[in-house]
């Protein structure tokens, strides 16, 4: 029987005992007394300074909890940060600062917890000028902080003091400039259910139900809908969820009430095909009467048998035809064109000029000029003129359709977020254990009522409903969709797992740990849409344009109407210009209506947010997270890539080489003082150690389960730690730590630091009342794609630099072998910041590659932060740029997606700027005199819409964007690690040694085989660089080059892993006879490769 299998499985189901127990639930009878009102409470939080120990944060518990009306205090040290709880009818945010100032601890930073946060859809927004006024109109509003309106997203995010206004005013405010709101999110959204009552009948019974809901623990708010019979509630998943709201619910009513879910329909998606459908039907309502008008009016009097019927006189000179296209024009006018005069009076009500007063003017001014010919043809029976209701009707109806492509294309931009939402399935497995974690059911339930704790069962095939550990089974699991890995992921009991993610191959049992808005895939989502609502700088070019852009078409369209029809009264161009059946003034009307409609300031408004919508939504789907368009266009711009060592050019996973002793102490001693320092510490050396420590201590005595706890436990950022362990003062870190502390460093000491160095090592000193009794040495392997990362970083102009707070020789080694010259060692994360301003003030544009955490002040110093390998973890605060994988490729991926965004931003600029440069004076009729060409105005209103059509389309052209960087996999193996897997017969320790030895020589002659080949394909890139080289233009040469050098280093880099692994089977082959050998000696090859390289 295997032991090993049956101790897993006992750790799991003793593992279990957390999970098992009973959903939170409201007590089995509930008085009918409504409880009194709870105070509400608030949450601000501090940025403060000169935290540096756990004394400083009880010093500051302590403080703070002496205060009346604090509920609870949550201090970080790593971070910085303190977040308080307090009622503000006892107590205020000022008064809690002030404490914290007089205890000794400076507060940089206050977060406004008090302004609330609303995002509302609007409508009827048409070009750059309607975002701006209706910003500056809720700016005006007394009690809003900040205002942002999207275009493109149709949306607005508002910051308000909830003590002055309230979303109701908000939403009034919008609609008093003109355009309509609707409310998508207020308040703490983070955890929010929507419940449909079932035979709820009166407003007494909704009130109840709203008191005994307000008073469940855990629940932050509750909107009631009397008419539809629905609550909204959010809830705090900590402490109550979806089930136990209903129960509560149902208990209330004594069984005769009961709730069910109720999944709002998504109103982004809803309004948008409310509006295609708006523009869809006014466009086919236009054409019910504008298609007759144009052939009334183009087609049948080319026909003369068939139009000579609309010739007949009616009265006077008033023709049959005139009618028929004065009636069929005036719905299109006034009915179908309603909204280009609602539109119309709320901007210049707003003192503003948009799209709709151009279409307005130009459209009045032939239906109005029409009229005026058709009673001057029923008062005269000499008059000659014609009438323009053709070009009315039909510019509407061109415009109308040009608006329906328009709107059906920006519905594209923003697919990409459209398919991470659809990556939740909707339903899941909800599984109930028993005591002995047995399944006493299981039932399939909504996604959306899953609580935190709850047991999912997930079959092959399936989604994962939510973020969670496994508890059992083991499966592959497919994480592209969210984190762009292409290949699946393996997953077995302990391991996270991301929802959304597809189950492959195994059933898994799966602990929800977080649900609702807390999920990674929900927070990708809130940070895409906050990206997409953001604003990039070069937006700001749009802006100043629209300013002035209304106004200037304007005063163009009186001059071209002055220039034309003046010279025509005076005779100074001849007759034969004026077309068969107008006069001077028709044709003067003419151009100065094209000149009105064909201007299109909704190109220039649609460049930048069509653009930044795409990309963001495209970098998502790549695990590229970029927040809003300042970080996006800020990274193009970037000269010089700052990077950390430990997790970003390394693997991040240090295993510890060596532990040696410079004392009299054993072994075991010395394990039990260092994991008792140790143990409070989050950084990845210690965690190796600790390992390490543990499972040595284990081998070579017995167990001591009565380990003394570190007392006065102290982070040294970038040297150590330090603290007491019973009498002993321990010091643990680098020799910097030791120096600090006037403790020597002996020549023996210095020589094992010097040695490991030079292998690219880090030695961490253990010292014990002042004497280094020990040290461990700790080897973190060089990510394989670290090198040909830097070698595409500089051939794209941008200079990479190191700064850690390693030792010099271990950073320098590091930096030699990935490519990089500029290196900066022993560094503090304050100096990781100081340093990138010493970059900028040199004037580079810096970005800056870290974990999220321990580099957070470089990464806030750094004009772009890039924070990776956030996994989960997506929303780190200090970073611009979130890279889900811990892959370096996807920081060439950020970089080359902001430049292609960019550029096609002004691409999109000049195509819309150059439109109304060449379009307008062709409209004035600058070519007529010359060719006899001209723009009528419903072909100019055909083009304005057009203009902006091709500015969509040429930004939905970014979702074909491929990563520039692609390292690929050699037959499946993994670049993050140079362990051998050593399975089957080696692994087995009742073989023999013979056997494991037959086993290497296989394994040896496979690698060989496998460097043949490699060498082979080596020789056919040579065959190809020589035909290149000798047949290509200069251009296709270079970008051949720059391929074939990428392969080259692909191979090489092939060849290293190779020899690597050859060389542990070679030194496992010289150790298979010792029985008690069951793995390689990783170390000791990977030695002899550094030897043999140098």
């Amino acid at each position: 029987m295997n032991t090993n299998h049956v101790q897993d499985r006992n750790m799991q189901m003793n593992g279990r005992d957390d999970l098992k127990r009973p959903l939170l639930e409201p007590p089995d009878s509930i008085s009918i007394t409504i409880p009194e009102p709870v105070d509400k409470k608030r949450t601000v939080k501090f940025r403060i300074g000169n935290i540096k120990c756990a004394s400083c944060v009880a010093s500051i518990e302590s403080v703070l909890g002496e205060l009346k009306g604090v509920e609870s205090v949550s201090v970080s040290p790593i971070q910085g940060q303190a977040a308080i709880e307090y009622v503000p009818k006892l107590i205020n945010a000022n008064t809690i600062k002030e404490a914290i100032e007089d205890a000794g601890f400076p507060v940089n930073e206050l977060s406004e917890q008090e302004i609330a946060v609303c995002r509302l859809r609007i409508k009827g927004m048409a070009c750059t000028s309607c975002s701006e006024s209706l910003e500056r109109a809720l700016r005006l509003l007394d009690g809003v902080k900040t205002a942002v309106v999207g275009l493109a997203l149709e949306e607005a995010k508002v910051h308000f003091d909830p003590n002055v206004t309230d979303t109701d005013h908000i939403i009034e405010a919008v609609e008093d400039a003109g355009f309509g709101a609707d409310l998508i999110s207020s308040g703490n959204e983070a955890n929010k259910v929507h419940l449909k009552l079932e035979g709820v009948l009166s407003v007494e019974a909704m009130n109840t139900i709203r008191s005994y809901l307000e008073s469940t623990l855990g629940v932050n708010h509750v909107e009631m809908d009397l008419e539809e019979n629905k609550v909204a509630v959010s809830y705090d998943p900590d402490l109550t969820g979806p089930r136990s709201l209903i129960k509560v619910i149902q208990e209330v009513g004594r069984g005769s009430y009961n709730a069910s879910l109720y999944i709002p329909p998504r109103q982004r998606e809803t309004e948008q095909q409310h509006e295609i459908n708006m523009y869809r039907g006014q466009f086919l309502l236009s054409c019910l009467f504008s298609v007759p008008v144009f052939i009334f009016s183009m087609v049948l009097p080319m026909l003369p048998p068939l139009g000579n019927w609309l010739e007949y006189k009616i009265y006077n000179v008033f023709t049959v035809g005139l009618l028929l296209r004065w009636i069929l024009c005036t719905p299109v006018q006034f009915i179908v064109g309603r909204r280009f005069y609602t539109g119309s009076y709320h901007a210049l009500r707003r003192k503003s000029a948009n799209m709709d007063v151009l279409v307005a003017m130009g459209t009045n001014a032939a239906y109005f000029y029409s009229v005026y010919i058709a009673i001057k043809a029923l008062t005269s029976d000499t008059f000659e003129g014609q009438d323009f209701f053709e070009t009315s009707a039909m510019l509407i109806s061109f415009i109308l359709l040009g608006k329906y492509l328009e709107v059906v294309a920006k519905g594209k931009t923003s697919d990409a977020l459209a398919k991470l939402t659809d990556l939740a399935p909707d339903t899941a497995h909800l599984l109930t254990l028993d005591d002995d974690g047995d399944v006493i059911s299981e039932v399939e339930i909504s996604t959306q009522l899953i609580q935190r704790n709850d047991i999912i069962k997930i079959f092959p095939g399936e989604k994962v409903p939510v973020d969670g550990i496994v508890t059992d089974g083991q499966s592959y699991v497919n994480e592209s969709m969210i984190t762009g890995e292409a290949q699946p992921i393996a997953k077995k009991p302990g391991d996270k797992v991301i929802g959304g993610t597809m189950n492959e191959n195994g059933c898994l049992l799966v602990k929800a740990t977080h649900v609702g808005s807390e999920t990674a895939l929900s927070q990708i989502v809130q940070l895409v849409e906050a990206a997409q609502l953001a604003r990039a700088p070069v937006q700001k070019i749009a802006d100043q344009i629209s300013r002035f852009f209304v106004p200037a078409i304007v005063l163009v369209a009186l001059i071209t109407w002055l220039g034309w029809l003046i010279p025509g009264v005076l005779g100074i161009y001849p007759k034969q210009w004026i077309p068969k059946g107008m006069d001077k003034f028709e044709l003067a009307l003419q151009f100065g209506i094209s000149v009105l409609v064909v201007a299109c300031p909704c190109a220039l408004g649609l460049a930048t947010p069509t653009a930044v919508m795409v990309a963001t939504g495209k970098g998502a789907s790549l695990g590229v997270l970029i927040k809003g368009g300042n970080a996006l266009e800020k990274a193009h711009k970037v000269k010089a890539i700052v990077f950390d060592k430990t997790g970003t050019l390394t693997v991040g996973k240090p295993e510890v080489v060596s532990v040696v002793l410079f004392s009299s102490m054993s072994m075991g001693e010395f394990c039990d003082v260092a994991i008792a320092a140790e143990a409070n510490s989050e950084h990845p050396i210690a965690k190796a150690f600790l390992e390490h420590a543990r499972k040595l201590r284990q081998k070579i005595e017995s167990n001591n389960q009565h380990l003394t706890e570190a007392r006065d436990f102290e982070v040294h950022p970038g040297t150590g730690v330090s603290g007491k362990v019973g009498d002993k003062m321990v010091l643990v870190g680098n020799k910097r730590l030791m120096q600090s502390y006037n403790v020597t460093v002996g020549p023996d000491i210095e020589s094992y630091i010097s040695e490991n160095e030079q292998l690219a090592r880090t030695c961490v000193l253990v010292a014990i009342d002042g004497e280094v009794a020990g040290a461990f040495a700790v080897t973190d392997p060089v990510k394989p794609e670290a090198q040909p990362v830097i070698s595409y970083l500089c051939s794209m102009g941008i200079s990479s630099i190191m700064v850690t707070g390693d030792n010099w020789a271990t950073a320098a080694a590091i930096a030699k072998e990935v490519g990089i010259e500029h290196v900066f060692a022993e560094t503090d994360p304050v100096g990781k910041a100081d340093r990138i301003k010493e970059f900028q003030m040199k004037g580079l544009t810096v970005a800056m590659v870290g974990d999220g955490i321990n580099d957070s002040p470089a990464l806030v110093a750094a004009d772009v932060g890039m924070a990776i390998g956030a996994g989960t973890d997506v929303a780190i605060e200090a970073a611009d740029v979130v890279l889900i994988k811990s892959n370096l490729e996807d920081v060439v991926t950020a970089i080359d997606l902001s430049r292609k965004t960019i550029a096609r931003i002004w691409l999109n600029y000049v195509w819309a700027l150059g439109y109304n440069i060449l379009g307008v004076p062709v409209a004035a009729g600058l070519l007529y005199p010359f060719t006899g060409i001209r723009l009528p105005p419903w072909l100019a209103g055909a083009c304005m819409a057009a203009s902006s059509l091709s500015v969509v389309c040429s930004s939905l052209l970014l979702q074909s964007y491929r990563k520039p960087l692609v390292i690929k996999d050699r037959k499946g193996q993994e670049q993050n690690s140079f362990r051998v897997e050593t399975t089957g017969i080696f692994q087995d320790p009742t073989r023999s040694a013979s056997e494991r030895k037959e086993w290497i020589k296989r394994q040896i002659l496979q690698l060989q085989e496998e460097r043949v080949n490699l060498q082979a394909e080596a020789f056919e890139l040579e065959k190809q660089r020589f035909k290149w080289l000798r047949y290509c233009s200069k251009k296709d040469r270079e970008l051949e080059r720059l391929r074939l050098e990428n392969e080259r280093m692909r191979l090489e880099n092939e060849q290293s892993i190779l020899q690597l692994r050859q060389k542990e089977l070679e030194v496992g082959f010289r150790r298979s006879d010792d029985p008690t050998s069951l793995g390689i000696d990783r170390v000791q090859a990977r030695d002899q490769i550094d030897l043999g390289r140098h």
